[in-house]
């Protein structure tokens, strides 16, 4: 990281973190889960929250918030790459995922009453596992058919193959980038297994978003993406959608978005989510190297420190390479992050998404990892203000907490 991004780094830690001791600098290690807000982004944000007016609206004011509205979602589309009239804005990944999969799958079961079933990865994010699983008790026609995984995290070409392969399935899912593991889906290869079964493909990318690259949208049909994952603030985020793809309603009123999602649309968020997007595509490349060095340095100390440790993903997996993914046998995970986290290090054990709740993980137990590994698990994540030192900070701090969480797991294991 550059000079400049350190000091920015050493000033976010000492103004905007906490710490069992006041004086103590964080090192940040769940980007994954959010990423710290990018200056660009709030100004974006601070600038359009001056605009007075409904871009609804159609007197001066209201068509001066339309004309910020307006330049933000052109400048969302044209980095995306695609029609502006493609864009649904939502309030982040968990309601653009519901929409992908809930409403596209009401929507083509009206359509054509044979689309009976939907498909999705078993190590889909829970927004994606729990709105596929929903559909038995709110449209009991709809099943839910689960894409198995091998060891990697990679799904399987010929059980998806034999799964698609009815034509019962209107949409089918997986992650661009597993939020737990960071393992990277080949999804050209989904595209083509799925296209002559006329079923549609939909993307979780809310963790590729600069840290792998997009989709073709050759391959897929819906993407969704969530804003506080890239430098945008929580409650913005977009299902970017072909103009073909069927949704039944998901809210009434007055016809915004396609009449998939009625309300007036948000520019202060809207402004600071293009923002954050362009910055972050911007920097993909650079960013990418100098994480990914980061990443090294996590796996080499990590394993000059406890030779026990099981890396999820190997370094040639595919995976997006800001995500590493390790189990420590014989810890106790929730032992684990407290005593890191006493020590200034911010991490998790995998998903935040669980209600707080620490949990056996279904990605690793979808990937062939036994319940009672999974116990040890962590997930390191870098983003775009991480620094050298957050990985020392980290490597400072495992051995004595590593030691103490296992004397844990042997109390309870």
């Amino acid at each position: 990281m550059t000079e400049q991004n350190e000091d920015m780094s050493t000033q976010m830690s000492a103004d905007g973190t906490t710490a069992a001791d006041p004086g103590q600098e964080r090192a940040y290690l769940d980007h994954a889960a959010t990423t710290v807000m990018r200056p660009a982004a709030r100004e974006a944000f601070l600038e359009a929250s001056r605009v007075q007016g409904n871009p609804s609206a159609v007197h001066a004011s209201g068509r001066r918030a339309r004309a910020v509205l307006d330049d933000a979602l052109e400048t969302i589309a044209e980095l995306l790459d695609v029609p502006r009239s493609w864009l649904i804005m939502t309030s982040g990944g968990t309601e653009a995922d519901n929409l992908a999969i809930r409403s596209v799958a009401l929507g083509a079961a009206t359509r054509d009453p044979r689309r009976t079933a939907v498909a999705v990865a078993a190590t889909d994010h829970p927004a994606i596992l729990a709105t596929a699983r929903s559909l038995a008790t709110t449209a009991p026609s709809i099943e839910a058919r689960l894409l198995p995984v091998d060891a990697r995290g990679l799904l399987l070409p010929e059980q998806t193959a034999d799964l698609l392969a009815d034509g019962a399935v209107s949409v089918v899912s997986a992650a661009l980038v597993n939020n737990e593991t960071g393992a990277r889906q080949d999804l050209a290869a989904l595209g083509a297994i799925a296209r002559p079964h006329g079923t549609l493909v939909h993307t979780d990318a809310v963790q590729g978003v600069g840290h792998a690259e997009r989709p073709s949208w050759d391959d897929v049909d819906l993407m969704s993406l969530s804003g506080h994952k890239i430098g945008a603030p929580v409650g913005v985020g977009a299902l970017v959608a072909k103009p073909d793809v069927p949704f039944g309603m998901a809210t009434t009123g007055g016809g915004q978005q396609r009449g998939v999602r009625s309300g007036t649309l948000d520019l202060a968020h809207a402004a600071s989510f293009a923002a954050a997007l362009r910055e972050t595509l911007a920097e993909r490349e650079q960013e990418t190297e100098r994480i990914r060095a980061l990443a090294r340095r996590l796996r080499a100390g990590i394993a000059e420190i406890d030779p026990e440790a099981r890396f999820t993903l190997a370094e040639d997996s595919p995976q997006s390479g800001h995500i590493v993914h390790v189990v420590f046998p014989g810890a106790d995970a929730d032992s684990l992050l407290f005593l890191l986290d006493e020590r200034g290090v911010d991490s998790s054990a995998g998903s935040a998404c669980s209600a707080g709740v620490t949990q056996a993980s279904p990605v690793l137990a979808a990937m062939g990892i036994p319940d009672q590994l999974s116990r040890g698990a962590l997930r390191l994540s870098l983003g775009w203000t991480s620094t050298g030192r957050d990985v020392e900070q980290l490597l400072r701090a495992l051995p004595e907490s590593l030691t103490k969480a296992r004397a844990v797991g042997a109390l309870f294991g």
